[in-house]
């Protein structure tokens, strides 16, 4: 049987090119590590792309977050990234979403998941990078934890997200985080988040990732 291929599935070839528009616009914000982490993102996409890499599918799956996915959409209809967004929303139906984690706490198994687009997991094969999105219900703490050996970056497609509690990031905003950087997410009350991911690593990591939430040291305060 021949192996299908991207050129053979032009929807999935225009979400890829909307990851590259992702990551060729908008501002590095002054800043060195990102704009060199953008480059890198998008010149490896543009030689996974060249190369027709094959496409194999696996069995669509949802999980309780999907739940909020279409007012993720209507919020990206709002904003500038509405091209990744409608993109999406085409192949919603062919998407695969998981946890990525051996054990996951009941109440924040409502709360994410996350769907692979390109990548050793993704529909789409490459062995150099990984691209996809993670979607957060309201309201939801995501633990502290980190990627060893990855460099990761999020860009809001559509709601309002914190990192470590530093700023709060609105549609369009990217945030890196460096190889075994500890990282924790929040999402405002009453709306989802809706984030897309670029990994770049060794292969090996990329394919067995081992991803872990962190141990919470407790801190002990001392009186005065």
């Amino acid at each position: 049987m021949v192996p299908l291929r991207l050129t053979d599935r032009p929807d999935w070839r225009y979400l890829l090119h909307e990851f590259e528009l992702l990551y060729r616009h908008g501002s590095a914000g002054g800043s060195k590590a990102i704009r060199t982490h953008r480059k890198r993102v998008r010149d490896t996409l543009s030689a996974v792309i060249d190369a027709n890499p094959e496409i194999v599918f696996s069995e669509p799956e949802q999980k309780p977050v999907t739940a909020h996915l279409g007012r993720a959409f209507d919020l990206a209809a709002r904003n500038g990234l509405y091209g990744i967004s409608r993109a999406l929303e085409r192949l919603s139906p062919q998407l695969t979403w998981q946890y990525g984690y051996k054990s996951v706490p009941k109440a924040l198994a409502r709360k994410y998941a996350f769907c692979d687009i390109l990548g050793p997991g993704g529909p789409v094969k490459s062995e150099r990078l990984t691209l996809g999105f993670v979607l957060f219900a309201p309201n939801t703490v995501y633990p502290q934890h980190s990627h060893q050996d990855i460099e990761e970056s999020y860009i809001s497609v559509s709601g309002a997200w914190s990192e470590n509690e530093q700023a709060v990031y609105a549609p369009g905003s990217l945030i890196l985080n460096r190889p075994g950087e500890e990282h924790r997410i929040t999402t405002g009350e009453f709306d989802p988040c809706l984030l897309a991911y670029a990994w770049i690593g060794p292969g090996e990591r990329l394919a067995e990732p081992g991803m872990k939430f962190s141990k919470v040291r407790k801190r002990v305060e001392r009186g005065i």
